[in-house]
């Protein structure tokens, strides 16, 4: 049976991605400033009228489209439909009626999933996760987001947020405030958003080569500790022992075969992958044997061939 055509689109941060995704196949594709900052209401015609032009670009009707997926960066109802809450991006989503919008836009159903859940779903179907049932996805951006297949399912739980709260594992009681009010959390010990502060608070910045760095994010952070400025090594190396510690969290928690890592960081991956993996087989609690740790393999696409796959 020839696959379906469904409308896809994730929700980033920085980007508003969007495709035709026909099973593995992402037909056609383009993407837009999120301006996330403005909420999501005022986006939605461009929206519309960026994937209607991807319909007349590719010639597929409307009435050849199975549905909308969307991957959105929050807790989501995925059996109602609905947008429960989102962290400091697209602040009006939860009172926008996006199944009439799909509907009268369109007259299509609506599925909505959070963007690390699509994400892995994309990876476990038809990435580096596929012939896996036990899954962890972790993605080391913006923030860290994470999600779990466990025994062939994903992991949603009856409160829609098991799995996808890993990046804000406490892994140091004494540390920063977090944006979501707690203390320490692995995202704003060492996540983009908070890395300008981690940096710039640090008493050695003054003396360090990242001093005169006007824009400061992971690959100039991992490009001076090669170069061996001292803050950049330090910053590099406390980095990557949190990701480490809540890469074990998430393995206890959810007893993988495998984790997968990805995220715009994972640009350094040769440094963060073989230091994680060998963290992982030094302390992680599977006497069965080692969980693999590898990259994410859909760099972009996941989330759309995710949430491509939910509508079928």
């Amino acid at each position: 049976m020839e696959a379906k055509t469904v409308l896809a689109i994730d929700l980033g941060g920085t980007k508003i991605k969007m495709g035709l995704v026909r099973g593995a196949e992402i037909l056609s594709s383009t993407q837009i400033n999120s301006q996330a900052g403005n909420g999501l209401q005022e986006r939605l015609p461009e929206i519309e009228n960026c994937l209607n032009q991807l319909l007349d670009k590719t010639s597929v009707s409307i009435r050849d489209i199975a549905g909308l997926g969307m991957a959105i960066p929050g807790i989501i109802d995925s059996v109602d439909k609905k947008i429960l809450t989102i962290n400091d991006k697209y602040n009006d989503a939860p009172s926008i009626d996006l199944t009439e919008w799909a509907r009268n836009t369109w007259n299509i159903p609506l599925f909505l999933e959070n963007d690390t859940r699509a994400a892995l779903l994309g990876e476990w179907k038809f990435g580096n996760g596929k012939g896996y049932d036990n899954i962890v996805l972790m993605n080391l951006g913006t923030g860290i987001g994470t999600s779990a297949v466990i025994e062939g399912k994903i992991l949603r739980g009856k409160h829609f947020q098991a799995g996808i709260l890993g990046g804000h594992f406490m892994v140091n009681i004494k540390g920063d405030r977090c944006n979501c009010g707690n203390y320490g959390c692995a995202e704003t010990e060492a996540s983009t958003w908070n890395l300008q502060k981690i940096v710039r608070n640090h008493p050695g910045f003054s003396d360090s080569l990242l001093f005169k760095q006007p824009h400061l994010d992971f690959k100039t952070i991992f490009q001076f500790a090669a170069a061996e400025d001292p803050l950049a090594t330090l910053v590099c190396n406390e980095c990557l022992e949190i990701w480490s510690a809540c890469a074990l969290n998430l393995i206890h928690a959810y007893d993988p075969e495998i984790l997968i890592l990805g995220g715009g960081i994972m640009g350094s991956k040769e440094i963060i992958l073989p230091y994680i993996q060998e963290k992982v087989n030094q302390n992680a609690w599977a006497v069965w044997g080692k969980v693999k740790v590898t990259e994410a393999s859909l760099i972009n696409t996941a989330a759309l061939l995710g949430v491509g796959s939910l509508v079928i």
